[in-house]
Order: structure tokens, then sequence, then C-alpha cells
């Protein structure tokens, strides 16, 4: 629990001082869409499928490039879901930068390189009727790739996919250390 809450003060307040930074354009900078520096979103369809509520922070520093913060409760190890008395108890937070391509005023492609910290445990059943616990808390790096829709003032919206490499001998004797993910964001604008 002190991880969780050091963490999340962390986060905050690196996104406090991001925010108090003053820029000059935003990632809609050359369209007529809108002129925004922050965005907030939520994977909703991760949401509706695994029960993993990940929430992000994009803060554009310029047309082409953004850095964006994410916290995901009830992380999930890949597309891994709980049954079968498996249960995840674990909570991550995420950092990338988001290098954005293309002129197209409704949407643009994007690539990122990501840093994320994932703690907490996994527990399953083990075969002597009790419950086996896997530590979870890793440092993952990876990439991904994506496409944000810009058709509305304030909203975006876009899937996602991302592969990270996980750096957890314990994670990796029990899953593997390449872990896949994608969604599809839903942002506000302002």
């Amino acid at each position: 629990m002190k991880k969780a809450i050091f963490t999340l003060a962390l986060v905050l307040s690196m996104l406090g001082s991001v925010a108090a930074q003053d820029v000059i354009s935003s990632s809609n900078g050359k369209s007529s869409v809108g002129d925004f520096n922050n965005e907030v979103k939520v994977n909703f369809l991760n949401l509706i499928l695994y029960g993993t509520f990940e929430v992000g922070y994009e803060r554009y520093l310029s047309y082409d490039h953004s850095l964006e913060f994410k916290g995901f409760i009830n992380d999930r190890f890949g597309f891994n879901s709980e049954g079968k008395g498996k249960k995840y108890k674990t909570n991550s937070v995420q950092a990338s930068m988001n290098f954005y391509f293309g002129e197209n005023e409704s949407g643009r492609f994007y690539l990122f390189p990501l840093a994320k910290i994932r703690f907490g445990d996994f527990e399953e059943p083990d075969d002597n009727g009790g419950i086996m616990t896997t530590d979870m808390t890793a440092f993952i790096l990876g990439a991904g790739a994506g496409y944000k829709w810009e058709l509305s003032k304030n909203f975006a919206f876009g899937p996602y996919a991302s592969v990270g490499r996980n750096f957890s001998d314990e994670v990796t004797d029990r899953f593997t250390g390449i872990e896949f993910n994608a969604g599809f964001n839903l942002g506000y604008r302002f």
C-alpha cells in the first residue's frame, strides 16, 4: 500500500509540473478542430472486457509529440483473464512519449516508447488446494503504435497496441518475458 501511495504521489507531482509549463502549440495546432494542450483519456475497451480501469493524461508539447502518463487499476498481464480461482491484485503506472505523423486534420498515426512499473500480486489455486502467489512487481520497457481520430472539438478516440519486455524473473517464470497490450481510448481535450 505504501508503494501505491508513493507511486501515485510521484505521478501526480510529475503531472503538476508538466501542466505548469506553457506550450506553444497543441496536438492539432495545424488543424481547425481546436487548440488544446491537454487530454484526459479512458481505455473503455479493456474496462468492459477485463475490468481493468486505465486512465491517462496526455500533454501536447508540440504538433508532433506529446508526453503521456497512464495509471492502471486491476492491471492484467497481457490479456489473461481472472477465472478458475485466479485473481490479479495489481496496479501500474506508465509513461510514454508519443510521436505523431502526417498532416490529416481528422486523425494521425503515432508511435511511442514506454516505461511501465507494475506492482502487486497474482493469486491462483495450487495442486494441493492452497493458493500460490506470484509477486508481479516488475519494470517494463516497450514500444507501441496507434491511431487517433479528432472528429469533434473536444473529443478524440482511437485504437493502440504495444509490446513490452518484462524485467522480473518471478513474472517471467510464471508467464513470459514479453507482454502485449491493446485498447481503444476515448479522450477529452481541454
